[in-house]
């Protein structure tokens, strides 16, 4: 009971954090910009969107005071490739524009920032015009963006994270083979995952693969802990992110795969000749293609709803004001928010677990060795 309850006011204390950022964020229209919080339907939708994106600095939160905007947060590095090679500064030369009206000169090149992405303007242009048809830039062009966004700061701190963690366990391991303090809450899960994930579904040479199953499971269960506070990490709701996580998984099987493996995706046993080259297709397809194609998007897809649903929930206390009393509202989506939060913490190590089982399975597949009876 005592467990439940700290996790409860834990949550309480996050909702209650994400409320009083959505009441202060940010406000795009340029005609009421100064002053007003963000309070329609429109200006939440375009808030939760940016939310769930990625960006060049980390915004905690913003409020107002005298009539003027605040933001808390840091700036983080930008490193582009241009016309005039590497550039780098850092992301506070935008002063928070992310209507391409702030110029910054660097390197012999000016950059201007339109929602969320950095143009390179050509010689003489002093705003990025659109082409109408086609949606692209007519007067810049676009850099190689290599910065140090907030989602690539987020997996740079859980990875510092996970070596002190692990790091920290390793060493106990040989000094004594019972850990102590938090190596005691990492113990459990670690022989979870090598016995009734790598074990049951890769066979005798899960040791080989184990280490990587493991990086994957903590790194998206702790990317998915991390998305609920409400500082803005979104780590794993990034589908290049998820993707390079199924790429890893993709080239393991297909590297590890044996001849039996092969064997049965290029010309199937047991089947008619006719028939193969067409199981063939569909085999390679499935192996090439949808399976990584599944593994990147399923968890995308459901961190990213998670979070949209989520942050609409809290939200509620703003829209509904006028329907309702503002105490009213705000405990409405409180409540809401916070049936969802508990949710939302099975979910993010549902995720997790799926997509190392998933991957487990793959492997085990592409080694599994053919049975003697």
């Amino acid at each position: 009971m005592k467990v439940i309850s700290k996790t409860i006011t834990s949550l309480s204390l996050i909702l209650l954090i994400s409320y009083t950022a959505f009441a202060g964020g940010d406000k795009k229209d340029d005609q009421n910009s100064h002053g007003d919080p963000v309070n329609t339907q429109a200006e939440i939708s375009e808030y939760i969107q940016h939310h769930v994106k990625d960006s060049h600095d980390f915004h905690l939160f913003s409020y107002f005071s005298d009539g003027e905007e605040h933001h808390v947060g840091f700036p983080l590095p930008v490193i582009l490739w241009g016309e005039n090679g590497l550039t780098a500064f850092m992301s506070s030369a935008f002063h928070h524009d992310d209507e391409g009206k702030e110029i910054v000169e660097k390197g012999g090149s000016q950059f201007v920032r339109l929602h969320g992405k950095i143009y390179e303007l050509n010689a003489g242009a002093t705003k990025v015009e659109m082409n109408d048809e086609t949606h692209h830039a007519t007067n810049a062009s676009t850099p190689i963006d290599l910065s140090i966004t907030k989602s690539v700061f987020g997996i740079l701190l859980l990875g510092l994270l996970m070596l002190l963690w692990f790091g920290g366990l390793a060493k106990q391991y040989k000094k004594k083979p019972i850990p102590t303090g938090f190596g005691r809450v990492l113990e459990p899960l670690i022989l979870y995952v090598r016995d009734e994930i790598a074990k049951p579904n890769i066979g005798p040479k899960y040791r080989k693969f184990t280490g990587y199953l493991m990086t994957v499971f903590f790194f998206i269960w702790i990317s998915n802990l991390l998305g609920l506070l409400p500082f803005g990490f979104n780590v794993t709701g990034q589908l290049a992110i998820t993707a390079s996580l199924a790429i890893f998984t993709f080239i393991i099987y297909i590297v590890s795969g044996n001849g039996h493996f092969w064997s049965h995706q290029l010309w199937m046993p047991g089947v008619p000749y006719l028939l193969r080259p067409v199981l063939a297709i569909i085999e390679l397809a499935g192996t090439l293609i949808i399976k990584p194609f599944s593994l990147a998007v399923r968890l995308f897809a459901n961190i990213t709803a998670g979070h949209i649903v989520l942050m609409s929930l809290i939200a509620i206390g703003i829209t509904m004001q006028e329907q309702m009393t503002a105490v009213g509202s705000t405990i409405l989506s409180f409540v809401l928010s916070l049936f969802i939060m508990l949710i939302e913490l099975l979910v993010a190590f549902l995720q997790a677990y799926i997509f190392t089982m998933l991957s487990a399975l793959f492997i085990g597949m592409a080694v599994e060795e053919p049975e003697h009876h």
